[in-house]
């Protein structure tokens, strides 16, 4: 596996973790739904193995993920995805909470934004 299709397999295997996590599953959880090996389920997380296209699905399904989600987020439909999540966990929130939170991702964005001109330099 070259170096490139390493990063991309690690990079999906982050995002898998990342939805799992946020739908609260373990990965024994999610190996069972999928019917895939526990072992096999920290492997593709860790982006050490390759998986078929079939085991892709399994695991997408089993998280009720969108493919589109899992390999590429930064494709306009992921982002619109992602601006609804923003949007419901925003629902029940005071004004007051809202604007705290407005607050935080300021910040948040910022500090990313400077570590990114930290690393160009």
């Amino acid at each position: 596996m070259s170096e490139i299709e390493k990063t991309d397999y690690q990079k999906i295997g982050t995002r898998i973790r990342e939805i799992r996590v946020q739908r609260g599953m373990s990965q024994a959880d999610l190996a069972f739904t999928a019917h895939i090996s526990l072992p096999h389920i920290s492997d593709i997380e860790l982006g050490k193995t390759k998986m078929s296209l079939a085991t892709f699905v399994k695991v997408a399904e089993a998280l009720q993920a969108s493919t589109d989600i899992l390999l590429r987020v930064d494709v306009p439909e992921v982002k619109m995805i992602y601006t609804k999540e923003l949007q419901d966990i925003l629902t029940d929130c005071t004004p007051s909470e809202i604007d705290t939170i407005i607050n935080i991702v300021k910040e948040v964005k910022a500090g990313m934004h400077t570590k990114k001109d930290t690393f160009n330099d």
